[in-house]
């Protein structure tokens, strides 16, 4: 997938601006508006805001969340 895109910036700013996580938790991928999303955060909630975040942007067709959730 590719990743220098106008979208890419885009959610990479919207979770960097997030204070619910850090960006380096995750490894995000954009396509024609389509988004993955991989990486390991410390809970559900965080795995979900992430996913809602992202979706309000302009441009995002879809959402492939991969985040993995971590207790330790």
């Amino acid at each position: 997938m590719a990743t220098l895109c106008p979208l890419f910036e885009q959610v990479q700013g919207a979770l960097t601006g997030n204070p619910y996580f850090a960006v380096k938790q995750f490894r995000v991928e954009t396509n024609d508006g389509m988004v993955r999303l991989e990486g390991t955060v410390g809970s559900f909630y965080q795995k979900q805001m992430a996913q809602e975040v992202v979706r309000r942007l302009d441009g995002v067709q879809g959402i492939e969340n991969q985040l993995q959730v971590s207790w330790s």
